[in-house]
Order: structure tokens, then C-alpha cells, then sequence
């Protein structure tokens, strides 16, 4: 027991320090000083981490055999142990766009998730988000339909005075998006008066919008708390 807590403390320390080298990376007087450093620290973190997936497929096979494979792989801590380490290999093997190594490198992120493998709370809320998953999935349903439902509101309303702006409902779901989420940047703004009012009214539906899912996940969340401590 004591061997494999040593290995998680280590496996925990060495996220925390690929963290904090992706940060110091970003800046560009540093990498090109410490590159060839990123690099070897980069390729031993992923050797490191890819033998810890490895580790914990033949342990979860140990225990219950393929169902415990199974079980491990297609979890969420399964699933972030992969992802975390893919888009390295991606990148060695398969000739992309260097953009799009750019936006694999935000993956390296995910890596924090793997320090809440023994936490509670962690464990805690990704039940609640299980045990409300239809509902989340109406919301989210009821969500995209408000957005094409305004979107194709303001452009009829819209268009006729601003047709460079709401040039076309696809070109509409950007304002109406922002507005229902209450972002509300002000960089696409309705002028005409009916447009004002439909805007007003979009935005107070917004707020429900949002406090749906922030609901339905809060008393899920304090019901499993509520039936871990019973």
C-alpha cells in the first residue's frame, strides 16, 4: 500500500510540474532559452505517464479481468489518463497542421484532473452529473433551440437595418448566443426598436437559461452528499 502511495504522490507531483512548465513555456524569452529542457521533460513525463496507463489497465485486468479493463478505460480518470497522453503520439506519427498541435497542447491540461483520482468530492460530483445526465441533456436541447429560435428572430427583425451585421441567421446565432448566456460583449447590438424589445426579452430568458443546469446540478450535488454521509 505504501508503494502505491509513493507513486501517486510522485505521479501527483510530476502533473503539478508539467502544469507549471507549460505555463513558463508560453512565454517566449523562456522557451527559447529552456526549449531542448521542455522537450526531454515533455517526452519523460509522457513515458512516465504512459506506463501508468499501461500499470493500471494490468491492475483493473488483475482484479476483474477484462470487465475491470473495460470499466477503467471507459471511465472518466480512464478516459483523462488517455487524452492526456494522445496528442503527444498524435504528434509524432501523424503529419497535421502545426496549428492544431497548438490546440492538442491544451490537452496537456487535463492532467490536473488526474490529481482528484482519490478525491471524494471530485467522486461526489461527477455522480451528481451521472444522476442527472437526461436532464442536463433536455436543458442542453432546450438551450440550442432558444439559440436558432432567437437567432432567426433577430435576423428577420435586424436585417433590413443591418445587413452586414445580421446578414443571415447563421451569422445571427453568434448575438444570440452571447445574449442568452447574459455575456453580452456589445460588439453586435440590435437598433431597431422592436429589435430592442425582442433583445430585452432574450436576455431575461437568458438567466433562466443558465440557471437551469447551475439548479439541477447543485441538488444533485447536495443529495449525494446528503446520502454519502448517511
Amino acid at each position: 500500500m505504501k508503494k502505491i502511495n509513493r507513486f501517486d504522490i510522485f505521479i501527483y507531483v510530476l502533473i503539478i510540474a508539467n502544469i507549471i512548465a507549460m505555463v513558463l513555456e508560453s512565454h517566449k524569452f523562456i522557451q527559447a532559452q529552456f526549449s531542448q529542457f521542455f522537450y526531454y521533460f515533455e517526452l519523460i513525463s509522457i513515458l512516465i505517464f504512459s506506463f501508468e496507463y499501461i500499470y493500471r489497465i494490468i491492475t483493473s485486468f488483475k482484479e476483474s479481468k477484462w470487465l475491470g479493463v473495460k470499466n477503467y478505460v471507459f471511465s472518466f480518470f480512464g478516459f483523462i489518463d488517455l487524452i492526456s497522453i494522445l496528442p503527444f503520439y498524435i504528434k509524432q506519427f501523424v503529419l497535421l497542421d502545426g496549428r492544431f498541435f497548438r490546440i492538442l497542447r491544451l490537452f496537456r491540461l487535463t492532467r490536473v484532473f488526474k490529481l482528484g483520482r482519490e478525491s471524494k468530492s471530485l467522486k461526489l460530483f461527477i455522480k451528481a452529473l451521472s444522476a442527472v445526465k437526461s436532464e442536463l441533456m433536455f436543458t442542453l436541447f432546450l438551450s440550442i433551440l432558444t439559440i436558432l429560435f432567437s437567432a432567426s428572430a433577430i435576423y428577420f427583425l435586424e436585417n433590413k437595418s443591418q445587413p452586414e451585421v445580421f446578414s443571415s441567421i447563421t451569422a445571427s446565432i453568434w448575438w444570440a448566443t452571447i445574449s442568452l448566456a447574459t455575456v453580452g460583449y456589445g460588439d453586435i447590438v440590435p437598433i431597431t426598436i422592436w429589435g430592442k424589445i425582442f433583445a430585452s426579452i432574450i436576455s431575461l430568458v437568458g438567466i433562466g437559461i443558465v440557471a437551469i443546469p447551475t439548479g439541477i446540478i447543485s441538488a444533485s450535488f447536495v443529495e449525494e452528499i446528503i446520502n454519502s454521509k448517511k
